[in-house]
């Protein structure tokens, strides 16, 4: 099956425009750096995260941007509101969100352009559309002028007076057009201001994203992203801007995500309902988060359920987010299984970044699994139904483990371990695309202290592994000595758990994960 992906610009599924091997160029619309990011700002890195790992494991070249919009009417109100300055402020909120990003394992974007670094490119655009005619000066302020753009419109399917009426449009009597919009605005006292041919200021919203994509991309983009509350105003203007100043396609593909919903509200600062990452992290893990936004197909809304962190009875997640944490467990619990019947991590698992170009199966259903897998991620990469691939070959492994007792260090039935271990090897091929570890929340990056916790926890579970390897050497069963070390390994595990950590004996060891 052909790559196909939905282009909100054609409102269709389209045949992918590239070939494996061929560059690919992506750009993102990132974070406005005012506020600490909370877990919707994640959704969208991670869903093209994805993105970009399928692509490579295709055979894609991809290089991926996301900007950061470091200067803008929110951080100048909440830098006023902190008495800090917008840069300090700035840099604050761009480690918080790098910091997030690492949590939720998002490696693949290449570039991080901020909008200071980029003014220079702003204004000479802005001279070049005014040349044009596309663009107007007025006391101090630039202006796209909506009314030289045809199509103005087209990426929401909507005219320009239906644009107006359905979103907050800045008003000012300097505009020709309602619809007109800012590229440039006029400094005001005490705010960050630059040199321009028009007077000190700063660049309108717009303007920075068309200009970084197309300095570090080019002038055509393949995809270029972002939430669906992007698509207007700030879409539908950036694209507008960069094709009368180029007289090109600007993307060939437009791709929007679904937005992160409480019940029937979305997830906004604006309104209050917001779960911050840091916070999240501290309920559950990082890749646990990521499922959670993987589970459904991209375009999907994600409703985590009704709940309101300003409520006080409130509990520590929405309902849906700790339903998929709990299934989430099941891949973590198998790649606890995998270490104790293989004898090696499940993160060292041989398997392909690239996808190959034939193989044989020792089990047919493993061939399967990577075909249904392939073909919902073909179809406008469709996670949501590649997930549910994933967790069918992880129960039809635990099955064999459970049928042929693999995890019992005594049993030789070197087939089975042979079948599990080709079955293993493609979960972690799958799961890699998806971004997915299955590490336990003790085995992820943590801040502070978090790894020698877990040195510690392990210290004292191999302390009580020895207590009650010892027990086991005495024969007799009413030995009192075996029963004083058993009883000791008992009170360990007791101990334990009363901490929040969960202490499990299989039959090829014991492991262990927090609560």
């Amino acid at each position: 099956m052909a790559l196909r992906v939905y282009n909100t610009l054609t409102r269709k599924k389209e045949d992918f425009h590239r070939k494996p091997g061929e560059r690919v160029t992506m750009y993102v619309c990132g974070p406005t750096v005012y506020k600490p990011s909370h877990i919707g700002h994640m959704v969208g890195p991670v869903i093209f995260d994805t993105v970009k790992r399928y692509l490579t494991y295709l055979g894609y070249p991809v290089t991926f941007v996301v900007n950061i919009t470091d200067v803008d009417d929110k951080l100048i109100v909440r830098a006023k509101e902190l008495g800090t300055t917008v840069a300090d402020l700035a840099e604050k909120m761009t480690a918080d969100y790098f910091e997030c990003l690492k949590r939720l394992n998002v490696t693949g974007i290449d570039q991080f352009p901020r909008a200071t670094q980029h003014i220079a490119g702003m204004i000479e655009m802005m001279r070049g559309m005014i040349d044009r005619g596309q663009a107007y000066s007025a006391g101090g302020d630039v202006y796209f002028d909506i009314s030289k753009d045809d199509d103005y419109g087209k990426l929401c399917n909507r005219d320009p007076e239906q644009l107006e009426a359905g979103a907050r449009i800045e008003v000012s009597d300097k505009k020709r057009n309602p619809g007109d919009f800012a590229l440039w605005k006029g400094a005001k006292p005490g705010e960050p201001a630059w040199d321009s041919p028009w007077g000190p200021g700063r660049p309108g919203w717009h303007i920075e994203c068309s200009v970084m994509s197309m300095k570090l991309l080019g002038e055509t983009l393949d995809i270029h992203g972002g939430g669906l509350d992007l698509q207007f105003p700030h879409h539908e203007n950036e694209l507008a801007q960069s094709e009368q100043y180029t007289g090109k396609p600007f993307a060939r593909f437009w791709m929007h995500n679904g937005l992160l919903k409480m019940g029937r509200t979305k997830m906004a600062g604006s309104i209050g309902n917001v779960l911050n990452v840091t916070d999240a992290l501290t309920r559950l893990s990082g890749e646990a988060l990521r499922y959670a936004f993987l589970n459904s197909h991209y375009r999907s809304p994600i409703d985590l359920g009704d709940w309101d962190p300003r409520e006080p009875d409130a509990p520590r997640l929405p309902p849906n987010l700790e339903a998929l944490k709990k299934a989430f467990e099941t891949f973590v619990r198998f790649a606890e299984r995998v270490a104790l019947v293989l004898g090696k991590p499940f993160a060292d698992l041989p398997a392909p970044t690239v996808a190959p170009a034939s193989r044989t199966w020792r089990r047919k259903e493993h061939g399967d699994a990577e075909r249904q897998f392939r073909e919902f991620m073909d179809d406008d990469f469709n996670t949501g139904g590649a997930v549910a691939v994933l967790f069918d070959l992880v129960g039809g492994l635990n099955r064999l483990v459970d049928a042929k007792r693999l995890e019992d260090p005594a049993t030789k039935d070197e087939e089975a371990k042979a079948n599990f271990a080709e079955g293993a090897a493609l979960v972690k091929e799958l799961s890699q695309i998806l971004g997915l570890t299955f590490a336990a929340p003790r085995d992820e990056p943590a801040a502070g202290d978090g790894k020698l916790t877990a040195d510690l926890v392990q210290l004292i579970i191999d302390t009580r592994t020895a207590i009650r390897a010892e027990a086991k050497k005495i024969a007799a069963k009413d030995d009192p000595v075996k029963k004083a070390l058993f009883d000791q390994a008992t009170a360990i595990r007791q101990r334990l758990e009363a901490l929040g950590i969960v202490v499990e004996d299989r039959p090829g060891g014991t492991v262990w994960r927090r609560a």
